[in-house]
C-alpha cells in the first residue's frame, strides 16, 4: 500500500476525526466547506484527498488529533481541532489562500475512536474488532497492519508523512497533551540533526507512569525527554503547578525549567535566558509544544486544568518569534484547549481566540513569513 493510500484510511477531512452521524454533523460540514472551498460533502472528500497529494511538496502540514482520552481531570479537548479551525476561518477568511501560497497543507484529522488511546493498551480481540469497524474495505490480513487508537494512528500517519517529505514541519492541533507524544516519536525517527522541545505548560508532565498508564497527558514529557537523550533539550516554561520544586525535576530528569514566577518577575531577562539555554544545548531546531494552560487562566480558562499566575500571551508570542528567528522551529502544536469548559461563554471565546493567535504565530515562525 502506498503512503498516500494508507493516509487516506487513517485520516479524515479536517473536523472529520470526531465520529458523528447526526448531531454536530452540520457544523462539521460547514467548516469543511469553508476550509476546502467546497459545495458538498462529496467535494470536501475530493478536495481533502487532493491535499494528501500535496504532502510531498509541503513546507508545513497541519494535523488535528481530536482525542481527550489521555486527559486526567476535565475533558473536552476533543473539540479543539474543529473549533480552532472554525475560529481561524472566522478571523482570517483568507487563510486557505495564504496556506496554499505558503506551502501549508491541512491533511485533516486522525480518526478517533473515543474510548481508545494507544494500541498497546488493547487486547488482540479489541484491536481486531475495531479494525473491522475502521477498515471494512480491507481483508483481515491487510487490516492487521493498521493501528486503531488515536495515539498509534497519529504516530503511523506522521511516519508516512515523513516518508513522503522528510523535511516537512508538523503543526498539530490537540487534543489533550498526550497527543504530542506520537509527534515526538515520529520526529525522533525522521530528524537526523539534534533537536529539542520547548514546552509552555503549568505542569511538568514528567511522570514515568500515572496509575500504571505509560502514555497519557502526565507522562508524555518524560518519554519525549528520553527520546531527546536528556541533556537539557526539553525546556519547560511557565511551570507552577507541581508537587515538587524545580530542583527535583531538573536533577532527576536533566530538563531545564523556567517557572512562571521568574518569567513574570522579569519577562525580558527570562526570554534571554530561555534562548541562551536552548542555544547552549546545540539543537538545530525546536518543536514548540504549547499547552494552553501554560498561559494565565485570565486569558485561557477553557482548558481541562486552568491555572492562575501563569504566562502572559505576549510573552508566549515573543518566545515563539524569537525561537523562530534565533533557533528555528521544526514544528509545533496547540494543546489542551477545551472549547466548552470556560467559566463563561466569553472565557470560551477568549481562549479560542488565543489558540488561533498561537497557531498563527507558530505557523509564521516555522515558515519565516507573516500571514497577510
Amino acid at each position: 500500500m502506498l503512503p498516500r493510500e494508507e493516509l487516506a484510511l487513517l485520516l479524515r477531512p479536517a473536523a472529520g476525526g470526531l465520529y458523528v452521524v447526526s448531531t454536530g454533523r452540520a457544523e462539521q460540514l460547514a467548516m469543511q466547506q469553508q476550509l476546502y472551498r467546497a459545495d458538498s460533502a462529496a467535494e470536501v472528500q475530493s478536495r481533502w484527498l487532493e491535499s494528501l497529494e500535496r504532502i510531498q511538496t509541503a513546507r508545513v502540514i497541519l494535523l488535528g488529533v481530536p482525542s481527550d482520552v489521555g486527559a486526567g481531570y476535565r475533558r473536552g479537548a476533543n473539540l479543539a481541532p474543529q473549533f480552532i479551525r472554525s475560529t481561524l476561518l472566522e478571523t482570517h477568511p483568507e487563510f486557505p489562500d495564504w496556506a496554499a501560497s505558503a506551502g501549508v497543507v491541512d491533511i485533516g484529522d486522525v480518526f478517533v475512536v473515543p474510548q481508545l488511546l494507544h494500541d498497546d493498551m488493547l487486547s488482540e480481540a479489541q484491536k481486531e474488532a475495531t479494525r473491522r469497524a475502521l477498515y471494512p474495505e480491507l481483508s483481515p490480513e491487510e487490516a492487521a497492519a493498521l493501528p486503531v487508537s488515536p495515539l498509534s494512528i497519529t504516530e503511523r500517519a506522521l511516519d508516512l508523512v515523513f516518508q513522503l517529505n522528510p523535511g516537512v514541519a508538523p503543526i498539530v492541533l490537540g487534543g489533550d497533551h498526550s497527543t504530542a507524544l506520537p509527534v515526538a516519536r515520529a520526529l525522533a525517527r525522521a530528524r537526523r540533526e539534534p533537536w529539542g522541545i520547548v514546552q509552555p505548560d503549568a505542569h511538568t508532565d514528567l511522570l514515568e507512569e500515572r496509575l500504571g498508564i505509560r502514555d497519557c497527558f502526565a507522562t508524555w514529557s518524560y518519554h519525549a525527554n528520553e527520546l531527546l537523550g536528556r541533556g537539557g533539550r526539553l525546556t519547560q516554561v511557565g511551570t507552577r503547578a507541581s508537587r515538587f520544586g524545580r530542583a527535583h525535576w531538573e536533577s532527576r530528569y536533566d530538563v531545564r525549567q523556567f517557572w512562571a514566577s521568574e518569567c513574570l518577575a522579569d519577562p525580558a531577562a527570562a526570554l534571554d535566558a530561555i534562548l541562551a539555554h536552548v542555544r547552549s544545548t546545540g539543537v538545530r531546531g525546536v518543536y514548540f509544544s504549547n499547552d494552553i494552560d501554560g498561559t494565565d487562566d485570565t486569558f485561557a480558562d477553557a482548558t481541562g486544568t486552568p491555572e492562575p499566575a501563569g504566562l502572559h500571551p505576549d510573552f508566549v508570542v515573543e518566545l515563539i518569534r524569537r525561537l523562530g528567528r534565533e533557533v528555528g522551529l521544526i514544528g509545533g502544536d496547540v494543546m489542551e484547549v477545551a472549547p466548552m469548559l470556560g467559566r463563561t461563554s466569553e472565557g470560551n471565546r477568549v481562549t479560542l481566540a488565543l489558540a488561533v493567535r498561537y497557531l498563527r504565530e507558530t505557523l509564521e515562525a516555522t515558515l519565516g513569513q507573516r500571514l497577510a
